[in-house]
């Protein structure tokens, strides 16, 4: 077994002399991840040799189910919970649906009060507006300017009817970690039944994550945020939460998901789960050195910039939100992409649609910033030399645009 400063100095070896041909810096991993060459190759190796279906009774799905069952058991190794508390789901958005629909459907007739934040993903926020629709009540918790939730406003919110609290581990635009920990003792000290739901998709493999030490009954996460594939996450579900499925059909997933089970995309989550939490602190230190990096040398040389993730004892390790007040983060995007550099104005989910961040509009920040915002998050495959780059361009772009305003 190579060690881990081996294993990934060959890995940034090749990527290096591509991207340093190409000139490609890609910093926009909370949107998604480079797939782990072993992850591609076990795919492949799957989809050629166990292609049977895990719910046949002959030899060539006992095969798919005995490989099924080894991967169930590498992800729930790595949240220290059972495996048969796993549900695999087809991403996180499906997870977070299942988690929040099929606990409000079960448990209705206890209540119909929700509990969440404002500055939830879109996965999250537009199915519980489905759920108003469906005659459900939500509070959304107000966070302050570090992004964290209210938990004096989190205690005075539970009610008797309420059957659900939905709050995200890390924000998946500034970094922030909301106090999982906390919010469970608020809602024991509270004697609530409610069901208690973290989405768990940007804080997988970045920072600690023991859903049941942290009295979590449902988490979610999703696999192209870790070198895995698209098209595949999980759901943690302790044993006897009540939850109604989405899908009906066949008993697939403990009749939790219906479907023939993809096992090549589970096979490979499985896989960059392996190589993900293997000498996971020492990975954890290095993103939040390459990010730690990028914050000074930005506020070092650019004097318009403005750090939007709160500071480092509160922020995830592989996420730095910032702004250049004044200016479109959309078109310092482009001007970035120009030269190579692939960020992010906010979640992929959101930032195409060119709507402001809900997220930093809510943590109390000015138009100016917030229309300003670009998100850089960071991977395994980056390296510290690509961050001298990225701020000579950013720098490069302020100055560009300036010019151009001045001269219009």
């Amino acid at each position: 077994m190579p060690s881990y400063l081996s294993y990934y100095k060959e890995k940034r070896k090749k990527v290096t002399e591509i991207v340093m041909e190409k000139r490609t810096v890609y910093l926009d991993n909370s949107a998604t991840t480079r797939p782990f060459d072993e992850v591609v190759k076990v795919m492949s190796d799957t989809m050629r040799n166990v292609w049977g279906n895990p719910s046949s009774v002959h030899s060539m799905g006992i095969e798919a189910e005995k490989k099924l069952k080894e991967a169930r058991k590498q992800v729930a190794k790595s949240l220290q919970i059972y495996p048969d508390e796993v549900v695999f789901t087809s991403g996180g958005t499906e997870a977070n649906n299942l988690a929040l629909k099929g606990t409000a459907s079960a448990k209705q007739k206890s209540g119909k009060h929700i509990i969440s934040s404002s500055i939830e993903h879109k996965s999250v926020l537009n199915a519980l507006r489905a759920l108003q629709e469906e005659g459900f009540e939500v509070t959304f918790l107000p966070v302050d300017s570090h992004g964290i939730i209210d938990l004096e406003y989190l205690e005075k919110s539970i009610r008797d009817d309420t059957i659900l609290v939905s709050i995200m581990h890390v924000n998946n635009e500034t970094g922030s970690i909301q106090p999982i920990d906390k919010i469970s003792e608020i809602l024991r000290d509270k004697h609530s039944q409610a069901i208690y739901h973290v989405d768990a998709v940007q804080s997988y493999a970045k920072i600690p994550l023991h859903p049941k030490q942290s009295g979590v009954d449902l988490a979610t996460i999703s696999s192209h945020k870790i070198h895995g594939p698209k098209g595949v996450g999980a759901i943690y579900r302790k044993r006897n939460s009540l939850i109604k499925p989405l899908l009906h059909g066949g008993s697939q997933e403990n009749e939790m998901r219906a479907g023939t089970v993809n096992v090549p995309a589970i096979i490979g989550l499985a896989k960059a789960v392996e190589l993900n939490f293997q000498n996971l602190l020492e990975k954890q230190n290095t993103l939040r050195n390459m990010k730690n990096k990028l914050h000074d040398k930005l506020l070092s040389n650019l004097n318009e910039v403005r750090i939007n993730t709160p500071e480092d004892a509160h922020t995830a390790p592989h996420i730095l939100n910032v702004s250049i007040p004044g200016m479109k983060g959309e078109v310092l995007l482009r001007q970035l992409e120009s030269r190579g550099i692939y960020v992010s104005t906010g979640s992929a989910c959101t930032s195409g649609n060119n709507r402001p961040s809900h997220v930093l509009g809510a943590m109390g920040l000015e138009k100016k910033t917030v229309e300003g915002a670009l998100r850089f998050s960071f991977s395994l495959f980056n390296r510290y030399e690509e961050i001298d780059y990225t701020v000579d361009s950013l720098g490069a772009a302020v100055n560009k645009l300036k010019k151009m305003a001045n001269f219009r």
